[in-house]
């Protein structure tokens, strides 16, 4: 094999290979000869099949296989012999023709690739981060519990003759129109509402203070503009509305019998589990956080340059995503107002971050050994399985029949324990702070503050 080197420019690599004639006739002689061994054809006895008819039936085809086979060994021998680490799939173009035909010709093709850039390790002790805690406080469990009696509150008929108020519930039937014409789930019967709530059309339930019930009331309404139902979106409606029953939520005693009517043991066991969950999402968040500013930290060291063709490839997924959302009216109201030239400089910069990025973690994950387990993986697809309660079993089994499908989640498993490496080499301090300042966006705002209370 002949290989001639046509282009090193930075990342960039091309080569011209030649694989000899005798070569590809050698391998496709030895294959069509073990084709002739198991072949079976009428008028020859099994495996008899003579040489020169088993070329005219299969040569073509034998050929064509020989080709690709050749071209891809080729081509693995010309990066296996100079080390190089492609970043994508290399680019082939095959320059000789009729390799297939009766007469042995050279193979010849070239190879175009870029390669991966030297990485270098940053120092991961110069990089300092802050951990962001926030305490889970007794006065905001007993307002989570609060909210979950309200939600669980018992209803008693009211038995009084007199018209509904604020927190009450009727049950209805109503029937609505749009244009004069009734509208596809317009017409319903023995619906609950909250006299006053949320949940309908926004000023239908206010509309409801004072029925009585075996009243009937015509209430209007205009539905938003960003409604679920795109040709009742922004219309005026009417609906007749009939009052059937008339009901008064009964406040919950916060007890133990509360607690159990919940599923809990007792009111201890309640706030334990309240506490602990509002704990794993202030863990989550802080974790959010801490990962963002080393994840900045990290693109501020990653000043390699990433190959061209590893930007244009993430450049366009993100670039379809937007279109996407330009096309269904879900385009940030930010990006609206830019042109065309300004988000693509801008999504080019995100795209070259993110490759950069990228690169550097697999680079350190690689020089670290870091790899993910089976074990891990497992935990992983039995993790995704138990988001569908009732269809595990199944969930777990097209896991089993597409191994690519469950390799999604190797990608983010690495990454975390790429970052845990890092946060542990890292100089990592950390400040207690409120819910509210764990939950807020870096870049947001600061609260105004409140003024000192005047004595």
């Amino acid at each position: 094999m002949q290989v001639t080197e046509t282009l090193s420019d930075g990342l960039k690599r091309a080569f011209t290979v030649v694989v000899p004639a005798a070569d590809l006739e050698s391998r496709r002689l030895a294959r069509l000869t073990d084709l002739g061994k198991t072949l079976r054809l009428p008028g020859f006895r099994p495996g008899k099949v003579p040489l020169p008819i088993v070329k005219q039936r299969y040569g073509t085809a034998v050929g064509a296989e020989v080709l690709e086979e050749s071209v891809s060994q080729a081509m693995q021998q010309v990066i296996t012999d100079r080390g190089l680490r492609p970043a994508m799939q290399p680019r082939v173009n095959i320059t000789s023709t009729d390799l297939t035909g009766p007469e042995a010709k050279d193979l010849e093709f070239d190879v175009e690739l870029e390669v991966l850039p030297e990485i270098a390790m940053p120092d991961f002790s110069s990089i300092a981060i802050t951990r962001l805690k926030a305490e889970v406080a007794d006065a905001e469990v007993e307002k989570q519990i609060a909210e979950i009696a309200n939600r669980n509150r018992d209803l008693v008929d009211v038995e009084e003759e007199r018209g509904a108020e604020t927190g009450e519930v009727l049950t209805i039937d109503y029937a609505g129109k749009v244009d004069g014409a009734a509208f596809p789930g317009g017409t319903g019967t023995d619906l609950s509402v909250e006299v006053g709530g949320a949940g309908f059309v926004p000023g239908f339930a206010e509309q409801l203070a004072g029925m009585r019930p075996a009243e009937t009331r015509t209430v209007a309404v205009t539905f938003p503009a960003e409604y679920g139902v795109k040709e009742l979106a922004g219309k005026e409606a009417s609906f007749e509305v009939t009052a059937k029953t008339l009901r008064r939520p009964v406040e919950a005693s916060i007890d133990d019998a509360f607690a159990e009517k919940i599923g809990f043991e007792n009111l201890a066991e309640l706030r334990a589990a309240i506490s602990g969950r509002m704990r794993r999402e202030y863990d989550q968040l802080s974790r959010l956080r801490l990962k963002r500013q080393l994840l900045d930290a990290l693109a501020e060291r990653a000043t390699f340059a990433p190959p061209q063709g590893m930007v244009d490839a993430e450049f366009e997924q993100i670039w379809a995503r937007l279109e996407a959302d330009r096309k269904e009216g879900r385009l940030d109201e930010e990006d609206k107002a830019k042109d065309e030239e300004t988000l693509k400089a801008e999504y080019r910069a995100i795209a070259d971050r993110r490759v950069r990025l990228g690169l550097l973690l697999s680079e350190i994950g690689r020089r670290n050994a870091i790899t993910v387990t089976d074990d891990e993986m497992s935990r992983a697809i039995r993790a995704e399985a138990m988001r569908y309660p009732g269809q595990e079993a199944q969930v777990l089994e097209m896991f089993r029949k597409n191994p690519a499908i469950a390799d999604n989640f190797r990608g983010p498993i690495f990454e975390e324990k790429v970052l845990d490496y890092v946060i542990e080499l890292a100089r990592v301090t950390e400040e207690t702070v409120t819910p509210e300042e764990l939950a807020r966006e870096p870049d947001a705002p600061a609260p105004p503050v409140a003024p000192a209370p005047v004595d």
